[in-house]
């Protein structure tokens, strides 16, 4: 256990104590004023998925700290803007695209199912939005997983005059585009051509297909065209901007329709692996300052963060939400995204750089003086 820690040690940001002074993580404790102790509690409880009750018996028992349940979470809601800071630093560290963002601020929207632990937990959605680059989330509310106004839906979010909202396409949706358009805000979100219906510039329906098909016949080949996105109060003017992938992103997109159709037991539609050949983006941002290149390259590199994200829902499924306490859960949500870039560090290490799976030099072994 002592020589795992290390390791986890070593794939932390230098800075990472100093990050706790900053964030005043430590102030208030009367005992264990250790960054590095409270955050090998924290990470016990929220790598582990464990209840609090649990991890303190497991921090007890292994000799790590000796804290109650309500204790642990006291300490959970005072880490919480040193474990926002962990992610960015670590972020930076691994290269996102954080000048691609330097002169905005993109509220990416996204949500992730938790299920409580024991067998008769229940399924609740996590909405969440996230501020890229500083990753620091400015909304959160939890619902039930299923029921009328539950799903993925713009129409949960608080929106602001200026906000550039990014989501995937499980936010495709007319009624949620009208919605930021009536904000002052813009939108850019994968298209899901089964739940929206987009007219051209004459009023009549937009023939997509064929229009990327005549258009986009070989990989990198940038197309762009004005549509209008029709709702009970009007219309909502945007664009679609859309690009051909590469036959080999092609053949594993079809791969995986396929499967997916038969494991599900149902046909797909004929136009659904066409579809598949081309990543085709919605947006509103303003056509002046987003040409379709700079468009698909935005959501490009919103993509290598959300591959961060994919990690943290599949770790989001294991702990229990603290869901009474907002700064707890905030807490919580930012210490389960801290996991989820910790565990991609390391599988990006063991992967690339060495064999032992990780940076001889960083790990820190104390020796005696004599």
């Amino acid at each position: 256990m002592d020589e795992d820690w290390e390791l986890v040690k070593s794939f932390l940001p230098k800075n990472w104590r100093w990050l706790a002074k900053r964030e005043k993580a430590l102030k208030g404790l009367r005992k264990d004023k250790d960054p590095e102790t409270l955050l090998r509690a924290l990470l016990v409880h929220l790598g582990c998925g464990h209840s609090l009750r649990e991890t303190s018996v497991r921090l007890r028992e292994a000799g790590i700290a000796d804290l109650s349940d309500v204790a642990l979470l006291k300490r959970l809601r005072k880490s919480k803007n040193w474990l926002r800071a962990l992610c960015v630093s670590l972020l930076r560290e691994s290269g996102k695209p954080e000048k691609k963002f330097k002169d905005k601020e993109y509220r990416l929207f996204d949500s992730s199912i938790i299920k409580e632990q024991g067998k008769t937990g229940s399924l609740w959605r996590l909405h969440y939005s996230l501020r890229i680059p500083s990753l620091r989330c400015d909304f959160f509310r939890v619902t039930p997983a299923k029921g009328a106004g539950n799903g993925d839906s713009f129409l949960g979010f608080p929106v602001e005059k200026g906000d550039y909202v990014i989501a995937d396409r499980g936010y495709c949706q007319a009624n949620g585009i009208h919605y930021i358009s009536s904000k002052g805000a813009y939108v850019c979100v994968r298209l899901n051509q089964a739940s929206i219906n987009l007219n051209g510039l004459d009023g009549k329906p937009f023939p997509l297909l064929d229009k990327l098909e005549k258009k986009l016949k070989r990989a990198g080949v940038v197309g762009e065209w004005d549509v209008l996105v029709p709702g009970r109060e009007g219309n909502v003017a945007g664009r679609i901007c859309a690009i051909r992938k590469s036959a080999m992103a092609i053949d594993a997109a079809q791969q995986r329709l396929q499967r997916r159709a038969s494991k599900n037991c149902t046909k797909l539609k004929p136009e659904t692996p066409v579809f598949a050949k081309y990543i085709v983006l919605l947006t509103t941002f303003p056509k002046s300052e987003y040409p379709p290149g700079d468009v698909l390259d935005g959501y490009r590199y919103r993509w290598q963060i959300e591959l961060i994200f994919k990690r943290f829902k599949q770790l989001a499924e294991l702990g229990h939400l603290p869901k009474t306490d907002p700064v707890s859960a905030e807490a919580w949500l930012y210490g389960k995204l801290l996991v989820a870039i910790l565990t991609q560090k390391m599988v990006d290490h063991a992967s690339f750089f060495s064999p032992w799976g990780y940076d001889v030099e960083k790990i820190e072994v104390s020796e005696s003086l004599a």
